[in-house]
C-alpha cells in the first residue's frame, strides 16, 4: 500500500480526464472508466475551473474483463514509454518478476512526468459478479510483472458507464453510490491502511459511504428531484449484474447508511473525508450532510428496499 506521506492534493478532474485521454492509446479508450472521485467531480462540475476535488489516485476500470490483460499492457508501456513513473510504496520499488505469485505483484501505479500531485492506477471488473472477494491478474510487459486486481461491487461501475468528450469513459455517480452502499452494510472496524488527510483512525465504511452522501449532495445541488430517478436505475443494473440475489442486495441496500446516520462519531467521520474530497470546493456542515443523507433513504434507498 501507498504510505501514509502520501496526503490528498487539490485537482482539476477535466484537466487529470484530459491528461489521462491524451497519454494512453487512442484503440484504449474505449476501454477505459474513470471511477472515484474524479469521476464524481468530473461529472457534476467538469465545465466549472475553478472547481476541484481532493484526491490522490485515478482510478481506471478496464472492461470488459476479456480485453484487460491486453488493454493493461498496451497503456502500461506507453505511459512508461513516455516518462511516467512507478509508484513506489513500502513494499514494491520496482516490477515484479516471472516468479512472483498474482497476488504479491505491485499493482498498477504511474504518475504522470512533472507533476507528484496524483497518479493512475488501474483495475478490471471481476471476473464473475457475484464473485466480490479481491482477485489479482496478471500483466506482462517490457517492464517488468504488474497486478490489476478486481474485487466488491466494482462490476456496477461498468453499467452504463457515460461517455466523455475525451473519448474515454467516466462510471455514473448513482452507480459508484450504490456499490458504496452495497460494500458496507455495516460501519466495520477497518481504517484507512494509509491514513485519511493527517488522521489515522477514519474507518473505511466511514469514508465509502461518505462519498455516497457527497454524491447525494452534489446531485440535489443541481436538482432537488434528482434522487427520485436513481432506484429505477438501480434496480435494472442490480438485475443485470447480479441476477442471483439482486432482491436480497436491495434490501440490504441502506443499513450501512442508517448506521451511519444513528452515529454522531461515525457521521462526523463521513463529513471529514467529505470536506477534505469531493465537498472540498464547497464544504457542508454536518447538517447538510445529514439532510443529504435522509434525503437519500427518502427518495432512492427505500423505494429500491421495498422491491425485496
Amino acid at each position: 500500500m501507498v504510505n501514509t506521506k502520501n496526503n490528498l492534493h487539490s485537482v482539476s478532474p477535466a484537466k487529470v480526464l484530459d491528461k489521462i485521454a491524451g497519454a494512453i492509446p487512442e484503440s484504449c479508450h474505449q476501454y477505459i472508466i474513470i471511477i472515484g472521485s474524479l469521476a464524481v467531480g468530473y461529472h457534476y462540475f467538469s465545465n466549472q475551473e475553478r472547481m476541484i476535488v481532493r484526491t490522490k489516485d485515478a482510478d481506471c476500470l478496464l472492461s470488459p474483463r476479456v480485453n484487460a490483460v491486453s488493454t493493461g499492457v498496451k497503456i502500461t508501456e506507453q505511459l512508461l514509454d513516455e516518462d511516467w513513473t512507478f509508484m513506489k510504496s513500502d513494499k514494491w520499488n520496482s516490477a515484479g518478476k516471472q516468479t512472483t505469485p498474482d497476488d504479491e505483484l505491485p499493482a498498477v501505479r504511474l504518475r504522470p512526468p512533472g507533476t507528484q500531485d496524483w497518479f493512475l492506477e488501474l483495475l478490471t471488473v471481476p471476473e464473475n459478479p457475484a464473485d466480490r472477494t479481491q482477485k489479482w491478474i496478471r500483466l506482462r510487459t517490457r517492464y517488468g510483472h504488474f497486478g490489476i486486481c478486481s474485487f466488491g461491487f466494482l462490476s456496477l461501475a461498468n453499467y452504463r458507464p457515460i461517455k466523455t468528450r475525451l473519448g474515454i469513459y467516466i462510471a455514473r455517480p448513482e452507480m459508484m453510490a450504490l456499490a458504496n452502499l452495497l460494500e458496507h452494510p455495516t460501519i466495520g472496524k477497518e481504517t484507512m491502511s494509509a491514513g485519511f488527510v493527517g488522521r489515522l483512525d477514519i474507518k473505511r465504511s466511514n469514508k465509502d459511504l461518505g462519498r455516497v452522501l457527497a454524491i447525494a449532495r452534489l446531485a440535489l445541488g443541481l436538482d432537488e428531484d434528482a434522487l427520485l430517478n436513481w432506484p429505477k436505475l438501480w434496480e435494472n443494473a442490480l438485475k443485470d449484474q447480479f441476477r442471483d440475489d439482486w432482491l436480497e442486495l436491495s434490501v440490504r441496500s441502506g443499513k450501512g447508511l442508517r448506521a451511519l446516520l444513528n452515529s454522531e462519531q461515525d457521521l462526523t467521520q463521513a463529513m471529514y473525508t467529505c470536506v477534505n474530497g469531493l465537498l472540498a470546493s464547497n464544504p457542508p456542515t454536518l447538517e447538510g450532510i445529514r439532510i443529504a443523507g435522509r434525503r437519500l433513504l427518502q427518495d432512492a434507498i427505500k423505494p429500491l428496499e421495498e422491491l425485496g
